[in-house]
């Protein structure tokens, strides 16, 4: 069974924490070994164990971290004065803006195509994750005076969901901005 990870990190548990957080979104989950990250961090396996407890945890850890920084990010874009639709709208924006220069997409997706189906500690982080950028979503729908949030809000975040994915995955450099315009019209 994994340790919990430290809520406060020592400087080579940081290190750790950015060469896994680099290598597991450029390569994969399963496509880095610990020797790698190890090296990487200019420290060592034993290290690694110690701070984290295992490769599994080190992932879950990577995950949060990252939902941590796009909730902020995304959180600081909809604190701006804006109409509720054009907040529904700048999601979108955030999205692009995050996306720049990310190739693989979405890091939550990527992982759970290589842990999914197991129990591995990632999947409550993964699914944490998509469920507070519906709920946000839903929330937002309801700003916006949708006859039905919760429905609406589900909707949008499929939109969202979809873009991320066509726009890397699929290649396509609207997606985003189809996706965006189409959220605006569910709000009416």
């Amino acid at each position: 069974m994994p340790r919990t990870p430290p809520t406060s990190l020592t400087p080579a548990a940081e290190r750790l924490l950015a060469a896994a957080s680099d290598l597991f979104y450029a390569r994969g989950i399963r496509a880095v070994g610990v020797d790698t990250i190890a090296e990487a961090a200019g420290t060592t396996k034993k290290t690694l164990y110690d701070r984290f407890g295992s490769k599994d945890a080190l992932v879950a850890l990577y995950l949060a971290h990252r939902a941590q920084r796009w909730q902020q990010l995304l959180d600081e874009e909809l604190a701006t004065d804006r109409s509720p639709v054009d907040r529904v709208r700048s999601v979108f924006d955030a999205a692009g803006r995050w996306l720049d220069g990310q190739e693989r997409g979405c890091a939550f997706v990527n992982a759970y195509a290589e842990v999914g189906g197991t129990d591995h500690p990632a999947l409550p982080v993964i699914r944490a994750e998509k469920e507070w950028m519906r709920q946000r979503l839903v929330a937002l729908a309801a700003e916006a005076g949708a006859a039905d949030p919760e429905q609406t809000g589900a909707s949008i975040h499929l939109l969202y969901e979809g873009a991320l994915v066509a726009t890397t995955a699929g290649n396509d450099p609207h997606a985003l901005d189809t996706a965006r315009a189409a959220a605006a019209r569910l709000l009416g």
